[in-house]
This record gives structure tokens, C-alpha cells and sequence, in this order.
């Protein structure tokens, strides 16, 4: 590089004839940095203002927009893995005691003694509604109690294995969670149904329910979210299996029965339903 090319780039880099850095003077810099400085305080303060003005909008124990589900989804219990399969040997304790912990841990706060100390005793039958008084907000709100012994046979209080060992299982069937949802209308009470899949009809034998029907009580309705609900009880139903066929594979499905949920499409197989297998083996 020639010389006169060096002392052209040194001059611009700094030129002490004019006192310019980078071909501006210190005043020049002074004022871009002086507009940059108050353009992006005014950015920051426009994004702070537009955050406020949208959490003004927001309720700490409700959603203010919610993608509201036409049919809830439904879980069973015990659940050991994703696949929905209970499969256990009658002369394994090892591989039907894990159901009867899992059912255990799951069912531990639904003791009565919980239930009274925590929750409300409602009236059967109705829904436990509790809205809010204008501007005035009714929270916490009370919930319902479901007490484990509610489910009887299934409530693993006078058969501590859920009727594991003597092949007659229980299964427990809950219904997800959604704000706002009155499930049943004109007091019809939703309910669950379980029946063997078409191929394996002639191998589901005898079930019974708890409570008697399979019933959710209206009473658990509606559920007002987490925050604003802490003590929120979910209801549950408990499916007993008497006299299934003995080793075999057995499909069952269980669904959701009112007059304002539809059943999902095959594209959804958990709306409104649960699919599982049970398998009880009795030989090795």
C-alpha cells in the first residue's frame, strides 16, 4: 500500500487538523449517539407500556381467551407407561403389586379425613356454582369433596390390592379438566361406559361401577382453574372387572355419556374416551 493511501486512512480514523473521528467531530458523534440513546428509551418505554396495558387485561386465576375443547379427554389409573396396557400374572405379586402402589399414591388425597379438612360438602345433583360479584372477585373458591370411600371396592381401603390378586381389577377412570365446563344438561348427570372393542365382546364378562352408573356428580361442575381453585377435587369413577377371560388380550373402551359432549372423531381417539388392554395371565 502506498504512502498517501496509509495517511488517507489514518486521516479519517482520526484527522487532528479538524479533530474528526471517523469523519465526525465530537459534536456530530455526540448528537447520533444523543438521538440512538432517546430512540431506543422511547422503543423500551412504548414495548413496557404495550406489556401493562395487556396484563391489565389478564385475570391471575382465569384465562382471558381460552381455546375452549368441545370434548374433554379422558385418562385411566394405574397408568404405568404410554402405551395403556395393564398386563400382570395372578401368581406374580411383583407384577401386580406395582398397580395396587400406583392406585395407592394416586388415590392417597382423596381420604375422607383430607377431603373434610380441606374441601366443601355440597349438595348433590346440581352444579356448585360460584361467580363473581362484578368487579369483586370470589376467591379462593370452595370445592366439592370426593371421598375415596366413594368408590367402595375400588378405594383400596378393605382390599388393599384393587382386586388384583383375585383377577377381578379395578380401573380407575378420571375426565381432564377444562374452566367453565357444565357437562349434562335439563340435571342429567354425565356418565362413564365401558365395553369390550368389536373382536373381543365375548371376552369382557361382568363389570360393575362406583359410584353405581359410573356417574360424575353435577355437584364437581364447573371447575374455575388451578389458581382460583386450589383445592380442586377431581371426580372419578371406578370400573371393577369380575369375570374377564383369563389369558387373553382384551380391548376395552371406556367413554364419557351426555346429552352436550360429543364423542371424538378418529382423529382424536382420547376425546370424550380412553382406549386400554388388560391381559390377566394365571399361568407362567
Amino acid at each position: 500500500m502506498a504512502n498517501g493511501d496509509k495517511g488517507g486512512w489514518k486521516e479519517y480514523l482520526w484527522n487532528p487538523r479538524t479533530r474528526e473521528f471517523l469523519g465526525r467531530t465530537a459534536s456530530s458523534w455526540g448528537l447520533i449517539l444523543l438521538f440512538y440513546l432517546i430512540f431506543y428509551i422511547f422503543l423500551a418505554g412504548l414495548f413496557a407500556l404495550t406489556m401493562y396495558i395487556m396484563l391489565q387485561t389478564l385475570d391471575d386465576h382465569k384465562p382471558t381467551w381460552q381455546d375452549r375443547l368441545a370434548t374433554p379427554g379422558m385418562v385411566i389409573r394405574p397408568n404405568t407407561d404410554e402405551t395403556f396396557e395393564i398386563v400382570y400374572n395372578i401368581q406374580n405379586t411383583e407384577s401386580w403389586d406395582m398397580y395396587a402402589q400406583a392406585l395407592d399414591k394416586f388415590l392417597a388425597p382423596y381420604n375422607d379425613t383430607l377431603q373434610a379438612q380441606k374441601n366443601h360438602e355440597c349438595t348433590p345433583d346440581q352444579y356448585f356454582q360460584q361467580e363473581d360479584s362484578g368487579d369483586v372477585k370470589n376467591n379462593p373458591k370452595r370445592s366439592c369433596q370426593f371421598n375415596r370411600t366413594i368408590l367402595e371396592e375400588c378405594s383400596g381401603l378393605n382390599d388393599r390390592y384393587y382386586g388384583y390378586r383375585e383377577g377381578q381389577p379395578c380401573i380407575i377412570i378420571k375426565m381432564n379438566r377444562v374452566i367453565g365446563m357444565l357437562p349434562g344438561k335439563d340435571g342429567q348427570t354425565p356418565s362413564v361406559t365401558c365395553a369390550a372393542k368389536r373382536d373381543d365382546s365375548d371376552k369382557l364378562g361382568e363389570l360393575v361401577y362406583f359410584p353405581p352408573n359410573g356417574t360424575f356428580n353435577l355437584m364437581y361442575y364447573p371447575y374455575y382453574g388451578k389458581k382460583a381453585q386450589v383445592n380442586y377435587s377431581q371426580p372419578l369413577v371406578a370400573v371393577k372387572f369380575l369375570n374377564i377371560t383369563v389369558n387373553q388380550e382384551v380391548n376395552i373402551e371406556c367413554k364419557i355419556n351426555a346429552n352436550n359432549i360429543p364423542l371424538g372423531g378418529d382423529r382424536d381417539k382420547f376425546a370424550g374416551r380412553v382406549s386400554f388392554k388388560l391381559r390377566i395371565n394365571t399361568i407362567n
